[in-house]
């Protein structure tokens, strides 16, 4: 049951994240319902687990023509980019209305370019729930390292036909545990859960390094 809070009062809201991978078809997407403290990294870790990503690659926020992440990345980077510190930002900073989501994209393993559009809106905080979670979501992410949309388009064609001739070394390369069409919730929030108590409100590979 949604609180009967003021509606005027910021505590009676979270924010709901419509993540929808660009440039495949069926859709492949995840919805999360997150607490408004929530900052950036913090994000880039729940992404990560929601789309079963294993974070080996680089990530940026794209944001009203800014970029954030984690800047020590940058470095010996020669280009006009710069990345601002995406632990400085929380999903509370951004001017919410009402009936209008506001836009971001969230780019993951630039090689690959797995670029992700991410629409942010208010929705009410729920008695009991337990945030950050996943409501629901459509198909398996791409494994890691599938070569970007058109390849991965083409890795399904061959991981579903027995005739095709890379149809034995994909299934192989991919397990036995990946289905193109497999959404498993349960698992995807434990996956949150656990990025959540990794994170404490900084990225996990800082934290790895203390």
């Amino acid at each position: 049951m949604a609180s009967a809070s003021n509606p005027y009062d910021p505590a009676s809201w979270i924010i709901k994240a419509d993540a929808t991978l660009v440039g495949i078809d069926p859709a492949i997407s995840r919805t999360l319902e997150l607490p408004r403290n929530l900052n950036l990294a913090e994000l880039h870790e729940l992404l990560q687990a929601a789309f079963d990503w294993e974070g080996t690659h680089l990530h940026q926020f794209e944001i009203g023509g800014l970029t954030y992440g984690a800047p020590e990345f940058d470095e010996g980077y020669e280009g006009e980019r710069k990345t601002f510190e995406a632990t400085g930002v929380c999903l509370s900073d951004f001017s919410f209305r009402h009936d209008q989501p506001i836009e971001i994209m969230y780019e993951y393993d630039f090689g690959d370019s797995w670029r992700h559009r991410v629409r942010l809106s208010l929705a009410p905080f729920e008695d009991g729930a337990q945030y950050p979670r996943c409501t629901s979501g459509t198909r398996s992410a791409p494994p890691e390292d599938a070569g970007g949309p058109h390849s991965y388009a083409d890795l399904v064609e061959a991981w579903r036909d027995p005739a095709h001739e890379e149809h034995v070394a994909i299934r192989k390369w991919t397990g036995r545990r990946f289905d193109p069409e497999r959404f498993d919730l349960t698992a995807t929030n434990k996956a949150i859960a656990s990025a959540m108590r990794q994170s404490k409100g900084i990225y996990r590979h800082r934290r790895l390094k203390r």
